[in-house]
């Protein structure tokens, strides 16, 4: 078997030039030898990730020919045959686009824009985590900084968050780093969790020794770029001492149930097939392992998985579009699936309103959403009658995927919403040092409102708390990530009270949470400006398709016909109505009646004796008031009338 994979994979080699002659010279000819499935196929095979090496790394090409694809479909495959090379999963997600993402492309010249004398400064930080093959190699020749420019030259900086980016990343401070603090192992070895691999076929292809170390399983392998902390600039350009925690994803992972019961990162990010035997390495008879670890490296941000898809030619990027499909379905289920428990439960009903609760739970092993702050989760509610007429709507976008009617700063976070103008938005937002609204991460100074939804073991107490801040009204919300005063639900409630006084008949209340990691709102404040990235970016975000991502629905049908119970409580009061448009009453005295509709409208005004009184009221399925006078009582009542 070993003898024929090497004379396919040979064949393959020695064939690729000449393939690809053959489809450059004869794309137009009708008769040819091979199909044109069959030469897209081979020429699909000609390398396009980067190789070599710069002094501490080596290119993600470099790991292509033994853990990509595998010609004889042996090696990374699962039990049902599917190809899962890590190679190919990794290089459409976006840790393997991290240097070439427009969107932080753009980001970092806003920031270079608005403070130039900081520029080697904020360049040298945003790309020890974007672009790490080439900002270290570069620390670790000896240079203070690496730039934008020293990145669009090095083709292994473009490689992104790859391969060995993790794999070399040392064991040494595990957990402790942040803010693009990372240790690499200066001798050429690559970090498994495998014990005892076969080191010769590595050692003979890349002189790269792959090792053994748990510590590639630890979610501190994340910290260093997952927890990113800004030194704060004011409107002069000076550094006011101060520090502000622009994202801090694996501190919010250590302040969670997930710590406390070894979750981690990886065991979402990453998953474990655990059921058959894998054999890891194409072309050497290597021992089958019982575990692979698909490197799906997937998290929230749909949008930008999208127009990365629509723009590969122009931002010259090696995964295809079948790559990006894969990854995008994979994100689109993290989030409908394996992100929040949504709810929705009817509460009662009044005679003026109606009660609903929404009961989200986060199962990330972090807030939600987290990371980069410009992503946001909202929640849409919906009222229709049974005509499908809407009565109410609160958390609903315009043609521009932007939230109506919210407020021009923020919005805050609702214990319970009753209006229109009021939405439910998770999201982080800081002000700079004059307690402005602003989305320039230089100039954050504090957080004003974070009230995106803790994991389940969050507390105010944790040690990490300094840097996990809940900020606003959600930190005196007695339902937020609370369960009888405990904290640590990881749970929020949101209470709906819809004023609605004619309520009659089948209703339909619908609840919908959505994503959004680039709302346009947070957009402004860059587009405000321009730059050759900015402009590149607007014309790709112009394009995209930047819909909400809808992660979960609820609905609840509900029969609104006034019960006996409410008629009743009304004639415990001596009036009531249970024949259409009339009241009747039960007076033990002379009384004044006074009724008015709920415009105000004067609908009966009489001096009444005692005894029973039948009134024809002139109005049908409605609330109106009744003012009651007696020697012995005077009091205002609601009722419904039929």
């Amino acid at each position: 078997m070993l003898d024929l994979r090497k004379i396919l994979i040979c064949f393959c080699l020695f064939s690729i030039p000449f393939i690809c002659n053959y489809v450059g010279t004869n794309a137009n000819a009708k008769d040819t030898f091979h199909t044109i499935e069959e030469l897209d196929f081979w020429g699909s095979m000609v390398d396009t990730l980067p190789g070599g090496y710069n002094g501490l790394f080596a290119g993600s090409g470099e790991c292509k020919s033994c853990h990509g694809f595998d010609t004889a479909m042996i090696a990374s495959v699962d039990l049902l045959g599917n190809d899962i090379n890590v190679v190919d999963d990794w290089k459409a997600t976006m840790m393997a686009n991290s240097a070439k993402d427009p969107f932080w492309r753009a980001k970092v010249s806003h920031e270079v824009l608005l403070y130039p004398a900081h520029k080697m400064d904020i360049e040298t930080k945003c790309t020890s985590c974007h672009a790490p093959l080439g900002h270290f190699a570069a620390m670790h020749a000896g240079f203070e900084h690496y730039s934008i420019d020293s990145l669009i030259l090095d083709p292994l900086a473009k490689d992104g968050v790859s391969c060995l980016a993790c794999h070399q990343h040392s064991k040494t401070g595990i957990g402790f780093g942040h803010s693009g603090n990372v240790n690499y192992d200066t001798a050429k070895v690559a970090y498994g969790p495998f014990i005892s691999p076969l080191e010769s076929p590595m050692v003979m292809a890349t002189d790269y020794k792959p090792v053994y170390s748990p510590h590639v399983s630890h979610a501190g392998l994340c910290a260093g770029c997952h927890t990113l902390i800004n030194e704060t600039i004011d409107y002069n350009s000076n550094f006011t001492g101060n520090t502000f925690v622009e994202q801090a994803t694996y501190h919010e992972w250590l302040n969670s149930r997930y710590e406390v019961e070894n979750i981690s990162c990886q065991r979402c990010h990453m998953p474990a097939l655990t059921k058959g035997e894998f054999f890891l390495v194409n072309d050497f008879e290597t021992e089958a392992r019982d575990t692979f670890y698909l490197h799906e490296l997937v998290g929230a941000n749909t949008t930008m998985l999208k127009l990365l898809k629509e723009n590969i030619a122009a931002l010259n990027l090696t995964a295809d579009p079948e790559n990006f499909d894969e990854v995008i379905a994979k994100t689109e289920d993290m989030l409908r699936n394996r992100t929040v428990n949504f709810n929705l439960n009817f509460l009662e009903q009044t005679a003026d309103s109606l009660f609903f609760e929404v009961v989200i739970l986060n199962k990330a092993g972090h807030k939600f959403p987290s990371g980069y702050p410009s992503r946001r989760a909202f929640v849409e509610f919906v009222l229709q009658d049974q005509n499908g007429d809407t009565l109410f709507v609160s958390g609903n976008v315009d043609d521009n995927y932007e939230l109506i009617a919210q407020n021009e700063t923020y919005e805050p976070h609702y214990k319970v919403i009753n209006s229109e103008d009021q939405a439910q938005i998770y999201e982080l937002v800081f002000g700079d040092v004059n307690d402005d609204v602003t989305t320039v991460l230089v100039r954050g100074d504090h957080a004003i409102k974070d009230n995106r939804i803790p994991p389940q073991g969050f507390t105010t107490e944790h040690m990490v708390y300094d840097t996990t801040l809940i900020a606003g009204d959600a930190l005196t919300d007695p339902n937020f990530n609370k369960e009888n005063g405990i904290q640590g639900s990881g749970v929020d409630r949101i209470y709906y009270h819809i004023p609605h006084p004619q309520i009659e008949g089948a209703f339909t209340a619908t609840a919908k949470m959505f994503y959004q990691a680039t709302p346009p709102k947070w957009m402004d404040e860059m587009f405000s400006e321009t730059s050759p990235e900015i402009e590149t970016f607007r014309t790709m975000f112009a394009k995209a398709d930047r819909t909400p991502f809808l992660m979960k629905e609820a609905n609840v049908v509900v029969d609104l016909m006034v019960s006996n119970e409410e008629i009743n409580e009304q004639k415990a009061l001596n009036i009531y109505s249970n024949s259409a448009g009339y009241l009747y009453l039960e007076l033990d005295q002379p009384t004044r009646l006074t009724l008015f509709d709920t415009n105000g409208k004067l609908l009966y005004d009489k001096n009444l004796s005692a005894g029973s009184h039948s009134i024809s009221v002139g109005v049908r399925k409605a609330i109106i008031l009744a003012y009651i006078k007696s020697i012995k009582k005077s009091t205002v009542q609601k009722l419904w009338v039929r």
